[in-house]
């Protein structure tokens, strides 16, 4: 046996086109098995009498399979917008239409955050009818369901279990410090303020964690949130993960993968049409400070005359005291899909009037298509509402793996 044993090894090293298994009664039961693997061929020298048994498969014409697949694995990137107002120009520029380009390089999940929606007061017999209209404005501009999931928050039941788990390890002290919450909270009034505006990065956390997503796309404006979302993750990690995890049965290690953010180069932040140092803002009380992904031609050419300018001869980037002129230019940039270079050499000699008129038309050609897309979809319920089955479905079936976990490491009871 040891023989016979000696003259495979020295076989199967000398052979570089070699597959083979090794199936060897007891001793291949103890140290070689391999489930479903087992080939029944002639045996090689019969029983030699001390219960080992060699059954030997040899293959010199197919080369050796590798264990492991070559094909790479995608990482994964979770998105977002709120159904609260309409859909604008920051939101596309900022968001969906990175999206786009993110989808054919990576496992994509694009949800409308419908349970952000009601940190504060709304409009309940808007609610519905936003989330559809947003989830239509995803598929117009190009969000490709044979690349990406679609779905609804509220529709992924985990996103909310979660949440509370996530709470009771997140200390009250990391929410205080959140300048959103100080923000939103000082505009609206104590009164009006619910406990929902305080633990809404909780639920941005579940939202990002949930799918153990590798990146974030987020604007300057949400580094904080995706920062304490990396805390937390570390933070589950460090109390549930590891051996702790281990010794009540689980696979150990982290529970949670750690994201990273993913800042476009140009577009993180669009700002208003009225001041070039503020955000456009579905929020603002001016609807003149945003455009609008839905806006007809005659209402963005409204828009774009009566927007704020600035009295400097010429167009430039990067000028602190010309903000909107930035922020114009960095829109017209986004939308032509011209460089920044050929923006500036473009634009440096042309006044306002110029101008004005080379944004309105660039923005009217690119959001048309979007618009009677839009309109296509929207008249197809039934469609829409198969995708965002679809994208639940999908969706779910990842999030659930992960709350399993995440009881599991908890030490709750298993259901």
């Amino acid at each position: 046996g040891r023989a016979v044993l000696s003259q495979f090894l020295t076989l199967s090293n000398t052979t570089p086109r070699l597959s083979s298994s090794l199936f060897c009664g007891r001793l291949g039961s103890k140290y070689l098995k391999r489930p479903g693997s087992i080939r029944h061929n002639r045996t090689i020298n019969g029983d030699n009498g001390a219960g080992f048994r060699c059954c030997c498969s040899v293959s010199l014409s197919q080369p050796a399979v590798p264990e492991t697949s070559s094909i790479p694995v995608r990482k994964r990137i979770v998105s977002g917008v709120q159904p609260t107002g309409a859909i604008h120009l920051g939101n596309y520029l900022g968001a969906i239409k990175t999206w786009i380009e993110l989808q054919d390089s990576y496992d994509t999940l694009f949800f409308i955050v419908d349970l952000h929606a009601i940190t504060l007061p709304y409009d309940t017999q808007q609610l519905s009818k936003a989330t559809r209209n947003t989830a239509a404005i995803y598929l117009a501009c190009g969000v490709d369901t044979s690349k990406a999931s679609v779905f609804v928050q509220s529709h992924v039941r985990a996103h909310v279990e979660l949440m509370w788990l996530l709470s009771s390890a997140t200390p009250i002290g990391w929410l205080n410090r959140m300048i959103q919450f100080k923000e939103k909270s000082r505009k609206a009034g104590d009164e009006n303020v619910g406990v929902a505006l305080l633990t809404y990065p909780v639920l941005m956390a579940s939202d990002i964690l949930l799918y153990q997503s590798d990146l974030v796309p987020v604007g300057e404006d949400q580094k904080q949130h995706l920062e304490l979302t990396r805390e937390l993750a570390e933070r589950v990690n460090y109390l549930y993960g590891g051996r702790k995890w281990k010794k009540l049965g689980g696979r150990g290690g982290a529970i949670f993968k750690v994201p990273e953010p993913l800042i476009p180069p140009a577009g993180a932040r669009v700002m208003s049409l009225t001041d070039g140092l503020s955000k456009m803002s579905k929020s603002a009380p001016s609807d003149q400070s945003r455009i609008n992904l839905l806006d007809p031609k005659d209402v963005i050419a409204n828009k774009i005359k009566r927007c704020k300018t600035d009295s400097f001869p010429g167009m430039e980037f990067d000028n602190p005291e010309r903000p909107e002129c930035n922020n114009l230019l960095s829109i017209y940039q986004l939308i032509s899909g011209k460089t920044k270079e050929e923006v500036a050499q473009e634009c440096q000699d042309m006044n306002w009037g110029t101008f004005k008129t080379l944004l309105t038309d660039a923005l009217v050609d690119h959001l048309h298509p979007i618009q009677v897309r839009h309109e296509e979809i929207i008249s197809d319920p039934a469609y829409l509402d198969g995708v965002l089955g679809e994208g639940a479905t999908k969706a779910a079936a990842i999030a659930d793996a992960t709350l399993s976990n995440v009881y599991q490491a908890m030490g709750f009871l298993h259901r």
